[in-house]
């Protein structure tokens, strides 16, 4: 652990543009940081909480957030009024949510995407190498598995949704300086299978679907993210699991394990272990690592 604190972030003012005639685009900041990051999710949340005419939708991102509305029931000029008094009485030091806590096993190392990796190796910064070894390497870590005990040793934020359905972006609650970080391939692959979890930047993706996809590949998650039909018990009010601050507990399993909870979610009747606990940035900002371990005590 290099640093008991996380590094605040002055923030510059906020930058509100029209995109076509029904969407505001705020810019909280050119970089992603913590702050950037809850300052929009404190500000779209309350804008929901609100629930207001002429409002459509929200999407909040790493460092921004969109919102759609209907110009013929708010004005774009008072739109914007809206956003901005909401910015200005947001104290993130003063805000909390209701974030859950999952449980997410995955198996890392698995044949599936070792599999796929090796499929496409002249794409890859380092052909000699898997995409754990690599990003082993990069990182200053000796071994693979002192990679995944760091990848799995503090929980992720869901920073943000976005490209395909149930897509989460998630960032590791660590100071800047412990932070993972990765490249993507040199060029992307054309497959990559579905519940992969991908690597790159600072963020972990696990695949919803089959698709293309340019991540390091860590493992596999034996979890859905995704649900179209609904079948799942915890899929009943929304096909995609993630939402916008959602924590993530990696959780490192063997094949056993993954088999059980696969056979168990093909049948329809696995529930996920997911808790409520009240978020605290400035809880987190002041001790992430303590922090963190009374959130993920949650889930014991």
């Amino acid at each position: 652990m290099t640093a008991s604190r996380i590094r605040r972030v002055d923030l510059p003012e906020p930058q509100y543009g029209f995109g076509g005639d029904d969407h505001v685009f705020v810019e909280l900041d050119r970089e992603m940081s913590f702050d950037a990051n809850f300052q929009a999710m404190a500000v779209t949340q309350q804008i929901r909480e609100r629930d207001l005419d002429g409002v459509i939708e929200v999407c909040p991102a790493n460092a921004s957030y969109l919102v759609r509305f209907d110009p013929d029931v708010i004005p774009p000029a008072t739109m914007i009024e809206t956003l901005r008094e909401i910015a200005e009485r947001t104290d993130i030091e003063e805000y909390q949510w209701e974030a859950r806590i999952i449980d997410f096993p995955v198996l890392y190392q698995d044949p599936w995407t070792h599999e796929t990796q090796m499929q496409f190796r002249d794409r890859h910064q380092d052909p000699d190498s898997t995409d754990l070894e690599y990003c082993a390497k990069i990182n200053g870590y000796e071994t693979v598995e002192a990679l995944i005990d760091a990848h799995a040793g503090e929980p992720h934020m869901v920073t943000m949704i976005g490209f395909v359905p149930g897509l989460a972006w998630c960032h590791q609650m660590v100071p800047r300086a412990a932070q993972l970080e990765a490249p993507k391939y040199e060029q992307p692959r054309t497959d990559t299978p579905a519940r992969a979890m991908g690597f790159g930047g600072a963020f972990t993706t696990p695949y919803p679907v089959q698709g293309a996809g340019g991540y390091q590949l860590f493992g596999r998650t034996p979890l859905e993210v995704l649900d179209i039909e609904q079948t799942l018990p915890d899929f009943a009010e929304s096909m995609v699991l993630p939402n916008p601050g959602d924590i993530f507990d990696f959780r490192q399993i063997d094949r056993d394990e993954y088999d059980q909870i696969r056979d168990e979610i093909e049948a329809g009747v696995y529930e996920y272990t997911i808790e409520t606990v009240e978020f605290s940035p400035e809880a987190f900002f002041a001790s992430p690592y303590e922090y963190n371990r009374s959130l993920t005590e949650a889930l014991d």
